[in-house]
């Protein structure tokens, strides 16, 4: 059985006619995507959405945010959910995943963060962090300004984003504060180790693959340097305390096993946990085939799960 044979039948087409991602030649595979980003942009009459530079972290640069918002609502603060884009670490802006950031304020009824964080490999880890860290503190000091309730804050993140979710989960635990009602870490990149099967098993290039996660932690890795689990959160040894999390991954994803492992250590420290594994899904199956069956199931259960979250609060 070949690996296209695996997937589902709804996704080959995108899978044949996928380019893969150009990680050798990043001076000119980042711009781009870029640009395609900036092209992708559409606007939606239900959904208000502006740009706005806040400070960094202590010595950093200024951080980008895009915040999204209902057009028309009601003066009661609203649940908050900051979004970390994919894209490797390497590319990637607030502009990536610009539908998807509509779709979570138009079926959660809640205000969407995106944070423009630092890329590799300019920058290292911990920086991307210290970033995401620093637009979650920015808000919750302005949550007035914005119309958000402080209580009801969630963070979500795909692939490297899903990496960054989990982190700032840590690190606000560790930090005391600001608490976060739920953590959405989607098919992340959690362990730097590449050891699991699934990291070995999945290789084809015309999907995210071994091959491209190898490239993603050397380039945001210093080299030499011990990564801390802040940086791969599957290194955390103690996983108590954390938010509630959902989440969910495709078979094929070379990230499989290491997010089954950190879901099952999560509900073994007493976190409660509901995750999902789609048969025959690559790596943002639901993205790259928004249409497909089992990509609306996927839409739909995240927004449930945030839902019920922002209604407890």
């Amino acid at each position: 059985m070949t690996f296209r044979d695996r997937i589902q039948p709804q996704l080959r087409d995108w899978y044949d006619t996928s380019a893969g991602f150009d990680f050798e030649h990043l001076e000119e595979f980042v711009p781009k995507c870029n640009a395609a980003e900036l092209a992708n942009l559409r606007e939606d009459p239900q959904v208000k959405a502006w740009d706005q530079m806040i400070p960094g972290p202590d010595g950093a640069p200024q951080v980008k945010i895009r915040v999204y918002a209902p057009s028309q609502r009601e003066k009661a603060p609203l649940p908050c959910l900051f979004f970390y884009h994919g894209g490797g670490f390497l590319f990637g802006t607030v502009y990536r995943q610009e539908n998807l950031c509509q779709r979570y304020v138009k079926h959660v009824g809640c205000v969407v963060v995106s944070v423009e964080y630092r890329l590799a490999p300019q920058w290292k880890m911990p920086a991307p962090l210290e970033d995401c860290y620093a637009a979650l503190l920015w808000v919750w000091t302005n949550h007035q300004t914005l119309g958000v309730d402080p209580d009801r804050l969630a963070v979500a993140g795909l692939s490297a984003g899903g990496n960054l979710a989990a982190a700032v989960a840590l690190l606000a635990r560790d930090r005391k504060g600001p608490r976060l009602c739920l953590q959405v870490p989607l098919y992340g990149e959690l362990d730097c180790r590449l050891e699991t099967p699934s990291s070995q098993e999945i290789t084809d290039r015309k999907v995210w693959c071994r091959d491209n996660c190898r490239i993603s932690w050397d380039k945001v890795l210093s080299p030499g340097h011990m990564p801390t689990q802040y940086e791969s959160p599957a290194l955390a040894k103690d996983l108590g305390g954390l938010p509630p999390l959902f989440s969910f991954i495709g078979q094929l994803d070379p990230g499989r096993d290491e997010n089954l492992t950190y879901w099952s250590r999560l509900m073994a420290a007493g976190v409660p946990v509901e995750c999902h594994v789609f048969p025959g899904c690559y790596h943002c199956f639901e993205l790259s085939v928004p249409e497909a069956e089992v990509s609306k199931q996927a839409y739909e259960l995240t927004y449930a799960a945030l839902r019920r979250a922002f209604s407890k609060g």
